[in-house]
């Protein structure tokens, strides 16, 4: 599958991911992959999927701004809401026109978009999972198979750390080693975050 990871340290946000993809048995490594960079950019924003290599090209292909516009679809992931929001004003898009496969378990109580994803932006680090459901992080998350891995490792070195992308990294070479479905190099960007102006009175 995959690690994605995104932190939060130092006025900076960085998201991370590594650059394997797999179908079952057969790997498709950055040697031979000439996309394999598993984070996407619009805009301001990053975005790390994991799931079905479909999604990063359906995602980029929606994301375009022709495609927005034909759509009528405003994007704006600057809060949990907006993510929401936006991801909601995608969904009969992604059905009508990419066909997916809303379907999952039975006792969903939505349809599901299939698709986790982490965003880092200027307005800071956000989670979204298949059911539309959004989650601001405060330091660090991860998805994918190597989640668990990535998670232990930046929890170590999170207070120590000099840097978002110090943590990020080693979030991500954690998946990379212990994780059979996650493999170096990683690809990071890093963001400034906005600084909220307080008002006094």
């Amino acid at each position: 599958m995959s690690t994605v990871v995104v932190v939060k340290k130092a006025g900076k946000a960085c998201i991370a991911a590594d650059s394997l993809t797999s179908f079952g048995d057969l790997k498709l490594n950055s040697m031979y992959d000439a996309a394999h960079d598993k984070i996407l950019h619009h805009d301001k924003n990053y975005l790390g999927i994991v799931g079905s290599a479909a999604h990063q090209l359906v995602l980029e292909s929606l994301l375009a701004s022709e495609k927005v516009a034909e759509n009528k679809i405003e994007i704006d992931f600057s809060s949990r809401l907006a993510i929401f929001e936006s991801f909601r004003a995608l969904h009969p898009v992604l059905k009508e026109k990419y066909f997916l496969n809303a379907k999952d378990e039975d006792d969903d109580p939505y349809e599901s978009t299939q698709i986790d994803a982490l965003i880092a932006n200027p307005s800071g680090i956000f989670g979204v999972h298949s059911l539309r459901e959004v989650t601001e992080y405060k330091k660090f998350w991860a998805i994918g198979s190597g989640a668990e891995y990535a998670l232990g490792a930046m929890f170590a070195v999170y207070d120590n750390a000099a840097s978002a992308e110090e943590v990020a990294h080693a979030g991500v070479s954690a998946g990379a080693e212990f994780n059979n479905a996650s493999s170096m190099p990683l690809s990071s960007y890093v963001v400034d975050l906005q600084q909220l102006q307080s008002v006094a009175k």
